[in-house]
């Protein structure tokens, strides 16, 4: 795809966005007016204005990159998504079907023909269609595999055999291997064969007969040394490799520590199976990093924002009872202190702050415990000197800003004593906040469980309870 087709920007790209919807919005309102209308040609007349706003709108879409119309696609509610859809240029269907969401993509499968899904299964590579493949219809799959290759039908059968999440999942497949015995200048002319090299090729690599991994050779190594020099006498042999049942998260670590663009993968014995690339890396932390967000809210799965009210339900549910439960045993700790709220009004409206305060200071300890589980730096043995460090922050955070409350408190209920219980309150939520944002992510992270899920709910969950007894409990001794 060459770069003028490529949209440059973000503002750009909405842009596009408004210039279709005002499309779409037309057409509805045309087409509307056309089919009140009565007459004698009225059947040719709607055909035409039909034609002509689609025609128009195709004309938008013929120039974008696959990735930018997914965007758009995503961006549409259901109806007008699939009247778009239809206008997309058949040989991208494959790339968009991969880029928008698990959500989006099941929307667009259930109106494709198994003559279309089979066609756009075809324009990928394995690695590729191996993401696409638990998607499609088990009788599109079946014919997808009996129209490929042998060597592709086994890269396929590979890439789905490895785990998810795993360096396998994420392979890549197609890459350009040389022999150590060749010169450059066999190597350079065995390139100018190559229609155009696969994507982020920045080394070759070198394998013997047997396909064993030898080294790699660098592109700028091979463009500036004498042609007549062997591969073997200019390869590297210290170079980061991965197996396929590594882990993609460290494979992801290892990019950003070493600022790699390509990584052979080798098996046990060292046979070269594949690569895996920079922007293979890139859509997995992106994948993570959504995951991640969801999970922290309690959502299930990715949702397409356009879904049906029952699929949006079906995502949200779970957590959603647990709030209800945890809300109802907040009410009930306000329900032991009735009488002390009816004797101290004032009571009725610190509260809130108190709890709210916790909330906040437990979601930023729980996002930096998580971020540095992700990013390797924390294991569940650090757990003790993690908590010495954030009950420090906490009881800091807890006098000064619980402080400033009591005596806001004070000048404005005139009561010295309800500005200390104030204090005391807020520093004691927030101590019991910081146990809570290290101890669960961590909790989970030892029991094999993922730290990120659902920490905002319970971390919320816990203060709020926790505030209302702390700061009800201590008025009831101290001002009552």
């Amino acid at each position: 795809m060459s770069e003028e087709n490529q949209l440059s920007d973000a503002e750009e790209l909405q842009e596009r966005l408004a210039e279709v919807q005002t499309l779409l919005a037309r057409h509805k309102l045309v087409e509307d007016l056309v089919q009140r209308q009565e007459g004698p040609r009225h059947e040719l007349v709607e055909e035409l204005v039909h034609k002509q706003h689609l025609h128009e709108l195709q004309q938008k879409l013929d120039p974008m990159h696959p990735a930018d119309i997914a965007y758009l696609l995503e961006a549409l509610p259901q109806d007008e998504r699939l009247l778009t859809w239809t206008l997309v240029k058949p040989e991208y269907n494959g790339d968009i079907l991969l880029e928008v969401s698990d959500a989006v993509r099941e929307s667009l499968i259930e109106v494709m023909a198994p003559s279309e899904l089979i066609a756009a299964a075809e324009t990928l590579d394995a690695d590729e269609l191996a993401d696409l493949v638990p998607d499609l219809p088990q009788e599109v799959v079946d014919d997808v595999f009996r129209s490929l290759p042998a060597e592709e039908r086994e890269h396929l059968r590979a890439a789905m055999s490895y785990p998810e999440d795993s360096v396998g999942s994420i392979m890549d497949f197609d890459m350009v291997t040389v022999r150590e015995d060749v010169t450059l200048e066999v190597v350079l002319r065995y390139l100018r064969r190559f229609d155009e090299l696969p994507d982020h090729t920045d080394q070759l690599f070198v394998i013997d007969r047997d396909e064993h991994l030898k080294g790699v050779l660098p592109i700028n190594v091979l463009l500036i040394n004498d042609p007549e020099a062997e591969v073997g006498a200019l390869m590297l042999t210290e170079y980061v490799d991965f197996e396929p049942e590594d882990e993609a998260e460290d494979a992801a670590k290892a990019f950003e520590r070493y600022d790699l663009v390509s990584v052979p993968v080798t098996d046990a014995d060292g046979r070269l199976l594949g690569r895996v690339t920079v922007n293979d890396v890139v859509d997995f932390i992106r994948e993570e990093a959504e995951y991640e967000q969801l999970a922290k809210a309690g959502l299930a799965e990715e949702e397409d924002i356009f879904a049906s009210v029952w699929d949006s339900v079906k995502n949200r549910w779970a957590w959603l009872a647990i709030n209800l439960i945890t809300a109802f045993v907040a009410s009930r700790v306000i329900g032991l202190f009735e009488d002390s709220i009816e004797k101290l009004v004032a009571l009725a409206a610190l509260m809130p702050i108190v709890a709210g305060i916790g909330g906040n200071s437990g979601n930023q300890t729980i996002t930096m415990i998580v971020r540095a589980i992700a990013m390797g730096q924390v294991q569940p043995d650090a757990m003790r000197r993690l908590l010495r460090k954030e009950l420090g922050v906490a009881t800091v955070n807890g006098l000064i800003w619980g402080g400033m409350l009591g005596i806001a408190a004070w000048w404005m209920y005139g009561s010295p004593l309800l500005g200390m219980v104030m204090t005391a309150a807020m520093t004691l939520n927030l101590l019991l906040a910081a146990f809570a944002g290290v101890g669960i992510p961590l909790l989970r992270l030892r029991f094999g469980a993922d730290p990120a899920v659902g920490g905002s709910v319970m971390i919320t969950a816990l203060t709020d309870s926790g505030g209302f007894f702390i700061f009800l409990g201590l008025a009831t001794l101290f001002l009552m």
